[in-house]
C-alpha cells in the first residue's frame, strides 16, 4: 500500500511549509530561489530542505487514514510512503509515524510527482501491484493503474473523476466545510475591533449624518479587509508556534483545515480590495492604512518577539483606528480621547499578551515562552503594568469630565461621573478573569461577547444619553 504525503498523510503541504520557514529563519536565501527553480523543482526542494527543517511532530495528520494504515500493518501488509517531497523531509516524517517499511521520494534530481511517481511505483511493485492513497488531480494518472484507489481529502471534483476511471475503495474526509474554514481564516470576528473607527463620529454626536456615516463605513471595510490579509500572513508565519499553543493549534492553517496556498494567494487580493475602498476616502486615510500594514507585518515578522515593544505596537494599532476614523469623517481627535485611548489600549494589549502566555507558563519546566521574548516570571510584572495603565485611563476620563470642554457637548456633564466606576469595574473584572485563566481571547472581542461587559456597555451608553 503506497501513501502520498502532502495533503494525504498530513493535512498540509511540506514544501510550502519549508518555504515559509525559510522566509522566517533565513530570508536572505530567498534570493537564491530563482536559481534553484531554474535547476528543476527537485533541486528546489532539496536546497530548501538542506537549510531548514520542519518540526514533523507538529504536522497535522489525517487521523482516519493513519488509523487505517495501522490496521493494515497489523494485518500484515507492507506500507510505503511515496511522495514528491524531498527525501530528507519524507524520511523524517516516516520516522515520526513509524508506519512505513520504505520511502520513495524526490532525491534532488528527479521530482517524484505524477507520471514519475507512477513509473517509480510500477518499477518497484509491478503494474497493478499496489494500492495508492492520494488527494489531488495529479493522482488521477496513478489511480487507474493501481489495484485499489484510496481518495483522501480530495480537491474539488477529484473524487468524482477518480470513480470514473479507477476502483475507489475508500474515501477519507477529515476536514470541516471549506467555506466555514475560510471564514475562520479571515478572522471575520476580528472585524469587530474596527468599530473603533466609528468612535470619533459617536463622541462628536454626529452619528446621524448620512455622509459621515458612509465615510466611516468605507473606512471600516477598508481596515477590515486589510486586517484579514494581515491575520492570514501572520498565521502562515506562525505555524509552528500556533501548533504548540493549546488554543491556536485549532486555527485553519495550523490544523491543516485550509490549504496553505490559499494563505499565499488571498492576502494580496484582500489588500488590493482594501486599497480600492481606501481610495474613496481622503488621501491621508490611505497613508494611515499603509502605516497599519507596515506596523502589522513588522509585528508579525519581528516585533512580537521583543518584550514590551510588542504590546506598545498592539496598543498603537488600536489607537491608529481612532485616527483613521477621524480622517475618514473629517472629525479631529481630541487630546482627551488620545490620552484615554493610550492608557486603556495599553492595558488591553497587555491583557491580550498575558492571556496568551499564562497557559504556556503552566507547563512543567518552562522558563522562557517559545515565540515570545517573555519569561514565566514576567507574567506578574505584566499584570502590574496592565492594571496600572487601565486605572490611569479612568483618571484621564475623570479629568475630562471636570474640564471646560465637556460643557460644550453635554447639558448635564455631572452625570458622566457614573462612567468612572463602570470602567473601573470592567477593567478590574477583565484582569481578574485573565488571572484565573478565563479570558482566552482578544479583550475587545471578549467585551462584545461577555454578558457582564455588554451590560456595562449599555449602562455607559445610557449615562451618555442622559448627560447629553
Amino acid at each position: 500500500m503506497c501513501i502520498d504525503l502532502d495533503g494525504t498523510l498530513v493535512k498540509t503541504d511540506t514544501l510550502v511549509e519549508l518555504f515559509l520557514a525559510l522566509a522566517r529563519k533565513r530570508p536572505v536565501d530567498l534570493l537564491r530561489v530563482p536559481a534553484w527553480m531554474a535547476a528543476g523543482k527537485a533541486r528546489l526542494k532539496r536546497e530548501i530542505a538542506r537549510r531548514v527543517e520542519l518540526d514533523v511532530d507538529l504536522l497535522p495528520c489525517n487521523a482516519r487514514l493513519t488509523q487505517y494504515i495501522r490496521q493494515q500493518r497489523q494485518a500484515g501488509r507492507r506500507v510505503a510512503l511515496v511522495t514528491a517531497a524531498d527525501e530528507r523531509t519524507a524520511r523524517r516524517v516516516a520516522e515520526r509515524f513509524g508506519l512505513f517499511d520504505e520511502v520513495l521520494a524526490s532525491d534532488g534530481r528527479r521530482n517524484l510527482r505524477g507520471l514519475a511517481k507512477l513509473q517509480a511505483m510500477e518499477q518497484r511493485y509491478g503494474k497493478g501491484g499496489f494500492d495508492y492513497a492520494g488527494n489531488d488531480r495529479t493522482d488521477l494518472r496513478i489511480w487507474p493503474r493501481s489495484r485499489h484507489a484510496l481518495v483522501v481529502n480530495p480537491d474539488r471534483g477529484v473524487a468524482k473523476a477518480a470513480r470514473r476511471t479507477a476502483r475507489v475503495t475508500h474515501l477519507f474526509e477529515d476536514r470541516p466545510p471549506r467555506w466555514k474554514t475560510l471564514g475562520r481564516a479571515l478572522r471575520l470576528h476580528q472585524w469587530l475591533k474596527n468599530l473603533l473607527l466609528f468612535v470619533p463620529l459617536i463622541i462628536s454626536h454626529r452619528i446621524g449624518d448620512p455622509r459621515l456615516m458612509t465615510a466611516a463605513l468605507a473606512g471600516f471595510f477598508s481596515f477590515s479587509l486589510c486586517a484579514s490579509s494581515v491575520y492570514m500572513v501572520n498565521d502562515l508565519l506562525d505555524l509552528e508556534a500556533d501548533r504548540r499553543h493549546p488554543v491556536k493549534r485549532r486555527r485553519p492553517f495550523a490544523a491543516g483545515d485550509l490549504p496553505l496556498a490559499a494563505g499565499v494567494v488571498l492576502p494580496p487580493l484582500l489588500l488590493a480590495a482594501a486599497t480600492g475602498v481606501a481610495l474613496m476616502l481622503p488621501s491621508i486615510f490611505l497613508g494611515l492604512l499603509g502605516i497599519y500594514v507596515l506596523a502589522a507585518f513588522s509585528y508579525s515578522l519581528k516585533l512580537k518577539r521583543i518584550p514590551l515593544i510588542d504590546v506598545l505596537v498592539l496598543s498603537g494599532l488600536y489607537t491608529l483606528r481612532l485616527f483613521a476614523g477621524g480622517v475618514a469623517t473629517g472629525i479631529p481627535i481630541s487630546f482627551w480621547l488620545l490620552a484615554f485611548s493610550m492608557f486603556i489600549f495599553f492595558s488591553l494589549a497587555i491583557i491580550k499578551r498575558y492571556s496568551e502566555l499564562a497557559p504556556l507558563a503552566q507547563k512543567p519546566g518552562v522558563e522562557k515562552i517559545a515565540g515570545r521574548g517573555y519569561h514565566v516570571n514576567d507574567l506578574e510584572t505584566l499584570r502590574v503594568f496592565g492594571t496600572c495603565s487601565g486605572y490611569l485611563s479612568v483618571l484621564v476620563l475623570a479629568l475630562y469630565i471636570h474640564s471646560e470642554q465637556v460643557n460644550t457637548l453635554y447639558q448635564r456633564p455631572y452625570i458622566l461621573w457614573a462612567l468612572c466606576p463602570l470602567i473601573l469595574y470592567w477593567v478590574s473584572r477583565a484582569w481578574l478573569l485573565a488571572g484565573r485563566g478565563e479570558l482566552n481571547e482578544d479583550p475587545l472581542l471578549f467585551a462584545f461577547q461577555d454578558r457582564h461587559s455588554l451590560l456595562v456597555g449599555f449602562m455607559a451608553l445610557a449615562v451618555v444619553m442622559l448627560a447629553t
